[in-house]
Order: C-alpha cells, then sequence, then structure tokens
C-alpha cells in the first residue's frame, strides 16, 4: 500500500479547484420551479422561488415513505414529469419533509439529469449531512461531470462533514471519470485512515481508478490485499488489463477467478471477450463463449454484442454473423457492431446489405453506423451508391458530425471523386488531425505538390502530425519521388521519435528504396523496433524494382531466418529480383515456396514466375507455368508474348496474341510491344503496321514512345529509309532518344552512312554521355573502311571523358555466378578456360572455322584480331560452363552488350560439336543455339553482311554449279575468281560466308553435302591465302 501524500487534504482540494460551485447555486428558492400539473417537460427550468404554504406540522410518516417511494420509483424510471408532479403534491401538503424525503428528491432530479434542480433542493435543505452530500455528488458523478463531483466533495469538506463509505466510493468514481490520479491517491490514504479499506466498494473503486488510469501494478495489489476477493473489484482489474492491450494477463486472472470459485458476472465474460478480441485469441474466445452459453446469457445484448467483436477481430465473419442472426431483436449497437465487422473483415457487400436491413427494420442508425458503413462503401467503387448514403447522412442528422465527415471524405477520393472529398472537407465547422489526414492520402497517387502544400497547412493551422501524417507525406515524396522533401520530413519524423515505429519506418525505406538510396533505406531498417511482413516486402520488392536482385534475395533469406512467412507480394517481388540477376536457381528454390505455400493460381505470383523463367533462358517452362494456369489476365498475356518476342518465336508471339484477342482479353499498350518486337523479328512490315494502326482504331490505346520505336525498328530492319523519316516526322509525340537509337541501329545494320551520322549527331544533343551511341557511329565508319573518322568519334569520346562499357558475360554454376571480361585473366580457373578454348578452337578448324577478323573494328593486324575474337567474354563462359556442367545440361550465358557476329557462328558450330544447346541472352534477345543453327534465324549474319551486285548475279545460275566449277579449276584460277569477287565494300570473309552459308541452308539434305562440305574447306584455305597476299601488297 502506497504511502499517504505529505499534502493537507485541504489544500490539495483548494490546488484542485479553483473556482466555487456558485455555478450551481441559484439566488431564488426552489419552489418556482413548479408551476403547473402538466405532464409535458418544461421548455427551460424556472428561477422564481417556490412558495409553500404555512400549515400545521404533520409527521405522517406513512405519507412521508409513500412519497419517498413514489419519487424513487420516478427516479428509476427517469419519469421526469410525474416526479415534478409528485414535489408539488409535496409541496401543497404541508408535510415537513424528513432527511429520507430530502435525500430522495434530490436523488430523483440528479438521477434524470436535472443537475441545478437537485442542487437547488439540497441548498434548501435545513440540515445537509453526508447522506445528502453523498446523493448530490452521486448525481453529478451518474451523469459524467466528475471534475463538478470533486468540487462538491471539496466544499462538503469544508463543511466538516466526515465522508461515509459511500462518499468515498463515489468520489473515487469521480477521480476515474476524470482520470485524476493524484487527487485518487490522496483519497486512497484517507480510505485507509478512515478505516474504510474492506469495503466492497471502496476496494471496488480504488481498482477501478488505478486500472483506467494505467497503474495495473497498483490496481493488482489493491485487488490482492482486499479483505474479501469480490467480482466487481476483479473485473475492474481485468478491465484495465484488458484496455492495455495485456491478453495473456486478462486470461491468467480469469483462471484465478475460475480456480478461487469466485462467482463471476456477464461483465466478466464481457471483460474477458474483449482480451481475446484485442490478441486474436480464437480459442480462448471460443471456449468462454462455451461459459457463456452453459450460464445461460447468451441472448444478452451485451455479451452477444462482445461475442461479435471478439470473433471478428479474430478474423471469424461467419461465427460472428451466427451470434448475431440469434438475437430476436438487435438494438443499434450490435447492427452497427456488425457492420463494423463486415467492414473490417473485407466483406463491403454484406455489410451494405445488412445497413439496408436495418434501415428497412425502422432502426436509426448513428454516427458509428454511419462511419462504418461509409468506410466500406470506400472499397465498392460505386460512386451513386456513396452519393446515396451522403444524402442518408443529412436525412438522420449527422451532416455535422466529424467523425462521419472524416469517413465521407475518405470515400469519396477512394472512389474516384476528389473535388466531392474536398468539398466536404471545405464545408466542415470543426476540422480535426483526422480531416487533414483524409485529405492528405487523397494526393497519394498525385505527383504534383497540392499534397505537400496540405502537410504545409496542416503545420500552418496548429496541428501536430501524427504516424499517419507522415506516412500520407512519405508516400507523396515517393510517387513523385522527390526525396528531397522527403529526407526534410524525415527530420520530422526523428525529432517525434517515430523513426523506430514499423509503419513510419516502412513508409521512409519505400521512399529511399524507390529513388535508389538503398543505403539509406537499409539503415532505417536497422533501427526497426519490429519488422513485419509489410517491411520485408517493401524492401524485397523495392530492391528488385531499382535492379538490385542481390539484395532482393538477401533480405528474403534473412527473413525466413527471422521466421516470417512471406505471402504473394513478398514472393512476386522477390521472382522479380531473380529475373533482374536472371537467377535461375533461387527462382526455382522461390518456385517450390510457392506451390508449398498455394500461391500458383495467384496472378502477380504467375506471371512474375512466367516471367522470371523466359529471363532466365527457360522458355518452356515458361510456357509451362503459362499452360498450367486457369485464368489468364491481361498481364499474364504479356509476359508470355513479350517472352517468346525476346526468345525470337515472333510465330508463338503472334499466335498467343491471337489466342488472346479469341478468349475476349483486352490487349494493353504492353501486349502490342510484344507483338509489334515479334514483327520486327521475323520482318513482317505490313503486319506489323496493322497492329500498330490497329492500337488508336481498333482498341482507342494511343501509342507510346515504345510503339513508335517498334515501328521504326521494324520499317529500318527492311532498309525503309525514307519511310522511317516520314514516320518519324508523322509522330504524334516527339521523338527522344529511343527513336533515334533505334534507327541508328539500322543505318548500322545497313551501312546507311550519311543518316548514321545525321542521328548520331541528334543523340550526342539528347544524351551526350551515353557510349553506346558514339560505339555505334564508330562502327558504321569502321565496317566501311573510314578508320580516320573512327579516330575522329573515339577523340571525342576521350575528350569527353567517355569510356566504352566494357564486354562482361556470366554464367550460373552449382548455385554461384561466374563472371568474365573480354581478354579476362582474373579468374581462379583462367588456365582451364584458356586450354578448354583452345581445344574447341582445334575441333572448329577441323571442320572450316575460320575467325572474321571484321568484326574486330580496331585498326590493328589480323593476328591481334584473331587472338581479341577467341577470348570474347562469352567464349570464356561458354569455356567455363563446359568444364564445369553435366554433359546432357543446356548452357545457358548471359551478355550485357551485344553477341558479335563471329561469336555468333562460333556458337553454331560449337553446340554442332558438343552435341548441346546453347542458350545466351544478350543486350536485345535470347539466341538458342542447337545442332548448328540459332533460333535468330542468323539474322545477325543477313543483316551485317554486305553482298555487291556481282555475288548475286553468280547466285543465279546456281550455288552448286558454282561450287562444282570452281573445285574444277586451279588454284590460281580459283584465286582469281575470288578476287573478281571482292569490292571495297564488300570483303572476301563476309562474301564466302554468305556463299557457305546460303549452300549448306539451300543442300543439307540433298546428295550434295559432301562435295559443299569439300568446296568450304577449299574456299577457307584460299581466304587464308588471299588475305596473306594483301598484307604482302600492303607492306610493300
Amino acid at each position: 500500500m502506497h504511502r499517504r501524500s505529505q499534502t493537507p487534504l485541504t489544500n490539495l482540494f483548494l490546488k484542485s479547484f479553483p473556482k466555487s460551485l456558485q455555478y450551481y447555486k441559484k439566488k431564488s428558492l426552489l419552489s418556482s420551479y413548479f408551476t403547473s400539473v402538466q405532464l409535458n417537460p418544461p421548455a427551460a427550468e424556472s428561477n422564481a422561488p417556490i412558495r409553500k404554504k404555512h400549515v400545521s406540522r404533520n409527521w405522517d410518516k406513512d405519507k412521508l415513505r409513500w412519497f419517498s417511494g413514489k419519487l424513487r420509483d420516478c427516479a428509476e424510471n427517469r419519469s421526469i414529469d410525474e416526479g415534478k408532479t409528485i414535489h408539488k403534491q409535496i409541496m401543497e401538503s404541508g408535510i415537513e419533509l424528513d432527511s429520507h424525503l430530502w435525500v430522495s428528491l434530490i436523488n430523483f432530479y440528479a438521477k434524470c439529469g436535472c443537475l441545478s434542480v437537485a442542487r437547488q433542493v439540497f441548498d434548501e435543505m435545513p440540515q445537509r449531512d453526508v447522506v445528502s452530500w453523498t446523493a448530490l455528488i452521486s448525481g453529478f458523478v451518474g451523469e459524467g461531470c466528475g471534475t463538478e463531483g470533486l468540487r462538491l466533495f471539496r466544499e462538503m469538506y469544508e463543511e466538516g462533514v466526515s465522508p461515509n463509505e459511500f462518499t468515498l466510493a463515489t468520489v473515487l468514481k469521480a477521480c476515474c471519470l476524470c482520470l485524476d490520479l493524484e487527487f485518487g491517491k490522496q483519497l486512497h490514504g484517507e480510505v485507509v485512515k478512515a478505516g474504510f479499506f474492506s469495503d466492497g466498494h471502496v476496494g471496488s473503486a480504488l481498482v477501478d481508478l488505478y486500472a483506467k488510469c494505467g497503474e495495473l501494478e497498483y490496481a493488482e495489489k489493491v485487488c490482492v490485499f482486499l479483505p474479501k476477493e469480490n467480482a466487481v473489484s476483479w473485473n475492474s482489474l481485468l478491465n484495465g488489463f484488458a484496455l492495455a492491450g495485456d491478453d495473456q494477463r486478462v486470461l491468467r486472472l480469469f483462471c484465478r477467478m475460475k480456480e478461487s470459485e469466485m462467482k463471476f458476472n456477464k461483465y466478466t465474460l464481457c471483460t474477458v471477450l474483449k482480451g481475446c478480441a484485442s490478441s486474436g485469441n480464437l480459442k480462448a474466445g471460443q471456449i468462454v463463449h462455451g461459459m457463456i452459453i452453459i450460464s445461460g446469457c447468451e441472448d444478452e445484448e451485451f455479451i452477444s454484442c462482445s461475442l461479435v467483436d471478439m470473433y471478428s477481430k479474430c478474423g471469424m465473419v461467419d461465427d460472428a454473423l451466427k451470434v448475431f442472426w440469434k438475437l430476436k431483436s438487435p438494438d443499434v449497437v450490435t447492427w452497427s457492431a456488425m457492420i463494423c465487422c463486415l467492414e473490417q473483415q473485407g466483406r463491403e457487400e454484406k455489410a451494405a446489405e445488412l445497413f439496408s436491413m436495418m434501415i428497412s427494420l425502422g432502426l436509426k442508425p448513428n454516427q458509428f453506423t454511419f462511419t462504418s458503413i461509409v468506410s466500406a462503401a470506400k472499397e465498392l467503387d460505386d460512386l451513386r451508391y456513396s452519393q446515396c448514403l451522403h444524402a442518408c447522412v443529412h436525412k438522420y442528422g449527422f451532416a455535422n458530425e466529424t467523425l462521419v465527415n472524416n469517413a465521407l471524405i475518405t470515400m469519396y477520393i477512394k472512389n474516384g471523386s476528389f473535388d466531392d472529398g474536398y468539398k466536404i472537407f471545405n464545408t466542415m465547422g470543426h476540422r480535426d488531425l483526422v480531416s487533414w489526414n483524409a485529405l492528405l492520402a487523397g494526393y497519394h497517387d498525385n505527383k504534383s505538390c497540392d499534397g505537400l502544400r496540405i502537410f504545409h497547412k496542416i503545420l500552418e493551422n496548429g496541428f501536430k502530425p501524427n504516424m499517419f501524417t507522415y506516412i500520407s507525406t512519405l508516400r507523396l515524396c515517393t510517387s513523385s519521388l522527390n526525396s528531397e522533401v522527403g529526407k526534410q520530413v524525415h527530420g520530422l519524423v526523428i525529432k517525434e521519435n517515430l523513426d523506430i515505429d514499423c509503419y513510419v519506418g516502412t513508409a521512409l525505406i519505400d521512399m529511399y528504396v524507390k529513388s535508389k538510396c538503398i543505403n539509406d533505406a537499409e539503415k532505417i531498417m536497422n533501427r526497426l523496433n519490429e519488422i513485419d511482413l509489410f517491411t520485408w516486402t517493401t524492401m524485397i520488392s523495392g530492391c528488385a524494382q531499382t535492379d538490385q536482385g542481390e539484395k532482393s534475395i538477401f533480405y528474403f533469406k534473412q527473413m525466413q531466418k527471422d521466421g516470417v512467412k512471406p505471402n504473394e507480394f513478398t514472393l512476386a517481388g522477390c521472382l522479380r529480383g531473380c529475373s533482374g540477376i536472371t537467377s535461375l536457381i533461387n527462382g526455382r528454390q522461390l518456385h517450390s515456396f510457392v506451390i508449398k505455400y498455394g500461391y500458383l493460381d495467384d496472378p502477380f505470383i504467375a506471371s512474375a514466375l512466367v516471367d522470371m523463367y523466359g529471363k532466365c533462358g527457360c522458355i518452356k517452362d515458361a510456357e509451362m507455368i503459362f499452360e498450367a494456369i486457369e485464368l489468364h489476365d491481361t498481364v499474364l498475356w504479356n509476359t508470355i508474348i513479350n517472352q517468346y518476342s525476346q526468345h525470337d518465336q515472333g510465330e508463338k508471339a503472334i499466335k498467343y496474341f491471337e489466342n488472346m484477342l479469341s478468349k475476349s482479353v483486352s490487349p494493353d499498350g504492353v501486349t502490342f510491344i510484344g507483338v509489334l518486337s515479334a514483327c520486327s523479328h521475323l520482318g513482317l512490315t505490313e503486319l506489323g503496321k496493322k497492329y500498330f494502326h490497329s492500337m488508336t482504331d481498333v482498341y482507342n490505346i494511343p501509342p507510346t514512345m515504345e510503339h513508335y520505336a517498334c515501328m521504326v525498328d521494324i520499317l529500318g530492319r527492311e532498309g525503309k529509309f525514307d519511310e522511317v523519316e516520314s514516320f518519324i516526322n508523322e509522330m504524334k509525340l516527339p521523338p527522344n532518344n529511343l527513336i533515334w537509337e533505334t534507327l541508328l541501329g539500322a543505318c548500322k545494320v545497313h551501312g546507311n552512312v550519311e543518316l548514321g551520322q545525321r542521328v548520331a549527331e541528334k543523340l550526342f544533343q539528347i544524351e551526350p554521355e551515353v557510349d553506346s551511341n558514339y560505339i555505334m557511329l564508330s562502327n558504321i565508319f569502321a565496317a566501311n573502311g573510314m578508320w580516320d573518322d573512327v579516330a575522329q568519334v573515339r577523340a571525342l569520346m576521350s575528350s569527353q571523358g567517355i569510356k566504352k562499357e566494357p564486354g562482361c558475360s556470366w554464367v550460373e554454376v552449382d548455385g554461384q555466378t561466374h563472371v568474365f571480361l573480354s581478354q579476362d585473366t582474373s579468374h581462379l580457373r583462367t588456365l582451364e578456360v584458356h586450354q578448354k578454348l583452345k581445344e574447341l578452337e582445334q575441333e572448329l578448324f577441323s571442320v572450316g572455322y575460320i575467325p572474321n577478323t571484321d568484326y574486330v573494328l580496331h585498326n590493328v593486324s589480323d593476328m591481334e584480331k584473331r587472338e581479341i575474337l577467341s577470348h570474347h567474354s562469352e567464349r570464356l563462359a561458354l569455356s567455363f560452363s563446359l568444364i564445369n556442367s553435366n554433359l546432357n545440361k543446356t548452357v545457358t550465358i548471359f551478355k550485357n552488350l551485344r553477341i558479335c557476329g563471329d561469336c555468333h557462328k562460333y556458337m553454331k558450330l560449337v553446340s554442332s560439336i558438343i552435341h548441346r544447346d546453347i542458350i545466351i541472352r544478350d543486350a536485345k534477345r535470347f539466341h538458342h543455339f542447337k545442332e548448328g543453327s540459332c533460333s535468330c534465324q542468323d539474322y545477325w549474319i543477313e543483316t551485317e553482311i554486305h553482298v555487291d551486285d556481282r555475288c548475286d548475279d553468280i547466285l543465279q545460275h546456281g550455288i552448286l554449279l558454282l561450287m562444282w566449277q570452281f573445285m574444277s579449276l586451279e588454284l590460281d584460277t580459283q584465286m582469281m575468281q575470288l578476287r573478281k569477287l571482292r569490292t571495297v565494300s564488300s570483303p572476301v570473309q563476309p562474301t564466302l560466308d554468305f556463299i557457305r552459308r546460303l549452300a549448306f541452308g539451300t543442300y543439307k539434305q540433298c546428295a550434295a553435302c559432301c562435295l559443299l562440305q569439300l568446296a568450304d574447306n577449299q574456299l577457307s584455305f584460299l581466304t587464308k591465302l588471299v588475305v596473306v597476299e594483301d598484307l604482302k601488297s600492303n607492306d610493300n
């Protein structure tokens, strides 16, 4: 027990209540209150005095008891008119009132809410004892006027009236109402001094005081030390722990009550249900429900409402409905609780149905009912229904309720009617912080600065932002990518010590991650007291979206170590991370998690899996996942179509697009990017034009810059440069770097130097720091032997500090990623890699492979060019894969740049020699090499090799006849014929490769295959001789 304060009680009264009770003391007498015997309540309380008749004293005790009994009944029934009539009869009868009747009058007026009249009666009492003071104080406290009750107690104390146990219990209740813990502790001392601690009412009031003021340890000590345990004090203690959210203590105390065989009541059960609801302890709640059924109080409205709340917060909405439907006549509180339950559990349509039923039964909803149903309406996406609810709010007189208006603002904003929400905000007479937060949340997806201005107004109006304010403001900074303002808000968050809060921390992490400040996001994450699933998902998805796939996988593994179970969004985000870094092994592990947790049918997961397998080179697995899903949405169709396009399976991309349309799935802009890319790879110019025009004509999809770039690629691939320039001039959008980069690529393919120069100059102005534009122009000059121009471009790059991105390839072996640069010798197994390369080259040379040094665009010797080619990064990665991987396993290599033509031919030949599939994903597409052919249909060879008109004339006579005649000639004559084929713009080797490709492509299955192989070997030998002679002539 706590020591009594050294401050005298009188002084404490004077400090606590400086004002007197003159407000309640009227100058007039009580008798003026009665002017008629009408049963209708008076319009206002009169202050005129009551004139008592001067009659002889009559001590009719039976009459006094009869009046007291009638007043008691009126007080219980709150029958104000009948009680006033009885009071008038008392005044007219001339009876001398005893103390009991005086107290009955005070009690009647106090319980009927006429506190000023009760005070008038009290002031007219000739002698005021502790009972009358207690009755008056109890009346004020009963009406929730705790502070006034304490002032009356001070006045009683000043008059020298000693309180009894009922007085102290009542005043302690007043302390609970105004949460005056310090004064309550002083009263605790008075209780002990007066010897009333053993009284059950006083002890229970002390427990209730400490519990409601958050001093639960004190409350428990008082409860334990009470001489006689009672259900009221235990209920108060249970309620205190329930309000504090300590459900475990609630359940333990309840078990102690059962063990002590204490008789508990329905309030005890409701308090325990409250604890079960706050903790989500369904099992304990069901046990209490069973006890309620056994005790026979299941039909009690109060208990049923608690059961509905418990089942709702435990996520058992169907059980809550079962309890609700058993009620015979649920009141508005129970209806509101059930509607709130349905709204919180995502059953908005059912909530709307219950609200309509409630109205049809003639029940009048209250502000809490409207708050719940309006909150449900915000998820229904039905503006007309929302407007009907707004009309109901006006009809039932709640248009000025701040709580309801806050819900209306959110409802309109969520349903896409921001202006209506803003109008309600402007018409509100009283706005609290919730009102401002509701308006601020409407700017979440708005990239303008209007939302930030609202935040400034919140500060200007003197409101102290809470966690919801900061979360909304940080989301505004995230959507607008305004990290500078976000950092300022972060500073305010730190000042308020909210940066360790899980929800605020998650908003900060999201803002920093999407601003690509991963290190800042990691620092915040390390400071959080608690990291929940939402925070993990934000970090994992954010890393994946900002091309930090390794960190995405790292945080997913950390989340698993912490025992947090991922949801579908976590898995989808991490799968995107695996797609970005082409980590097939981690992707397959995530696939197993998807199956384990039953998310395979989720559309987000399905599209992420298809994307992951596609980008990791496993197009067959991607197709298998797609076919296994029953319902295909637009995103899933887009993913498979784009993956087929990337894997040079344009026919399948177009086929799946037609299937998509046949199943009445509407395409979007992403769909057409995949389809147009497929048309480009297949060379289907007319079909590409048809699809492009159908976007606006049929599907009303405005073309974006990506669609225009696809059309430039389609036309540029065919060499239709005049049409390309006309198309660009007619574009509805001003051309950006993507358009010019695509056109520059077409110029390189077709050797259009003049247009290439003009396009490159535009790119140098738009993005002068991008190295690939300089390299592309340099390659155009080098392919045409314009070495002086090549030197100028290289010098321009050097002067601006621009360096060419080095070629880089990587391969995943046994769960580890191995990276190789061109000419790389840093790998631990470099010697083995180079030895394997030599073995492969020997085998390739034996079948006629000769490196095409024209793809080395450096003005160095032929021998150096061969050395450079032989150590390209993709060849090093291939060699490493072959010495490590399974003999039957497909080799998958990833490269940051486009694969060169010679490496393309090299991979084809290697695939036919080792009889294994090789997949290379370069910067543009996937190449599937199998038995000497590539899925891209030798796009590189066709487009990058230039053949002159004389070669075309020779081909018209037939490749077989040419080869036969050629092989019949003498060696000198053969060399002379080769020289005739040469032109300035068409080197020997590309010409020979072109002839060789056509020969094998046309006669691969014919009987002349052996002859063609001999001719191919002979051509390769002659090429060497020609090259040697050219070198000699250049030296001379």
